[in-house]
């Protein structure tokens, strides 16, 4: 009835495309539930991709490892910060670099999934003559869970602040 190759790679992409429409509808969604379509996608992705690399009896055994590694990368997608939060702490971090007195704390919250952070400078000294730098403190709390962050940002040679590695 089907070739093998050509079902398969039919199933993939009706998938796929299942997954890429259900996540377009994430950006509306709390964070519990991006964690679960996250989950939820990933299995299935990683279950499908499983089936493709697996043959014979292997294939149930690469359709388990898929699944659950695609679950658990989609569950940790689900719960990372999402464009808006990165934008609220990008403006927040150059703002408080550029003009915020060592010491002082700057917050930022996304109201539409009560992610929130804190930047603060702790530190302000010059690398060479013409290399401002500082030292700082940022956290990041996500469904009530804060995590912390130690770092250096330079000015660039445009002027723009950069984390250091």
């Amino acid at each position: 009835m089907f070739k093998t190759g050509a079902f398969k790679a039919g199933i993939v992409c009706i998938s796929l495309f299942s997954i890429v429409t259900i996540s377009g509808c994430l950006d509306g969604q709390t964070t519990g539930q991006k964690e679960q379509f996250g989950t939820l996608g990933g299995a299935i992705i990683g279950g499908l991709l499983g089936a493709q690399v697996g043959d014979g009896s292997g294939q149930l055994a690469a359709v388990a490892a898929g699944t659950l590694l695609g679950a658990f990368i989609g569950n940790e997608i689900g719960t990372s910060l999402d464009k808006a939060d990165q934008l609220y702490a990008e403006r927040t971090a150059q703002t408080a670099l550029e003009s915020a007195p060592t010491g002082t704390t700057s917050s930022w919250a996304n109201p539409d999934n009560g992610h929130s952070g804190t930047f603060t400078p702790t530190d302000t000294y010059f690398r060479d003559e013409y290399t401002p730098c500082r030292e700082y403190q940022q956290t990041v709390t996500i469904g009530g869970r804060t995590e912390q962050a130690y770092g250096t940002a330079c000015r660039d040679a445009n002027g723009d602040w950069r984390i250091q590695s």
